[in-house]
């Protein structure tokens, strides 16, 4: 039984780092979809500092029963048994949260996305890291705005310029993906004027693409999520069985600092 606690620990050692990692990652992202949420929404920064609290939180939890286990001290075991409940408890409440609000989610997300396009500009340096995440999602998703192209048309530099420009990220050609960004001309426009449909650009609206992305990894993100509930199960039953296998405690045996 301690042989597979000492296993158990030691995988919390390993989610812990994880979920560090993961909380660290979002908060110095700069090209992708996270980065357009990161910068714009900042309950996804209080989510990054939170995971990296609970990152952290975890890997002292399993120094600390790593602890209570070689030493036979049950109030430690105990303790890395209520802060496995909390942990689970709260991972279990998010879930919820996210659950019963997507849909405020994805309003809310609209409106930044939506927000982004109106007022991109390749000139303003102070929204450039912005602006090459939003462009890095719409190359590699392959999509263009968050509904579709049309709502590029919304954009004050392209309605002045009458749409004979689009933004070269949405291109479905493969010269103007070397760009990156930005916008490009469009060749031959009619009377100097066009509009969205005029555009060499990819029809598919990037809602859909992410919407397709989460999909197509829902199963992958379940296992993930379901493998770390049990790890959490298994860690508070052998702690438990632990405790009760420990008729005395010996706060002698406490490594002295």
């Amino acid at each position: 039984l301690t042989q597979t606690m000492y296993v158990l620990f030691l995988l919390f050692q390993i989610l812990g780092a994880v979920i560090l990692g993961f909380g660290i990652w979002i908060l110095a992202d700069k090209t992708s979809f996270i980065a357009v949420l990161q910068m714009s929404s900042p309950s996804l920064k209080t989510g990054a500092y939170i995971l990296i609290g609970v990152g952290a939180l975890t890997m002292l939890m399993g120094f600390l029963g790593c602890l209570g286990a070689v030493n036979e001290i049950r109030c430690l075991l105990g303790l890395y048994f209520t802060c496995l409940i909390i942990i689970l408890l709260a991972q279990i409440a998010a879930a919820l949260v996210i659950y019963f609000q997507k849909e405020m989610l994805k309003v809310e997300l609209s409106i930044i996305v939506v927000d982004l396009i109106e007022n991109y500009d390749p000139a303003d340096e102070d929204q450039r890291n912005l602006r090459d995440a939003w462009d890095y999602v719409q190359r590699q998703i392959a999509c263009c705005g968050w509904n579709g192209a049309k709502q590029w048309e919304n954009n004050e530099i392209l309605r002045n310029k009458s749409n004979t420009e689009y933004p070269c990220s949405c291109s479905n050609r493969s010269k103007d993906l070397v760009e990156g960004g930005g916008f490009c001309n469009l060749e031959d426009p009619v009377n100097g004027t066009a509009t969205y449909a005029d555009w060499p650009v990819h029809e598919q609206g990037c809602m859909d693409g992410v919407e397709q992305w989460l999909k197509d990894n829902l199963g992958i993100i379940l296992g993930v999520c379901t493998g770390v509930a049990v790890i959490e199960l298994l860690g508070m039953i052998l702690s438990i069985s632990l405790c009760k296998n420990i008729h005395s405690e010996d706060y002698t045996k406490v490594p002295k600092s």
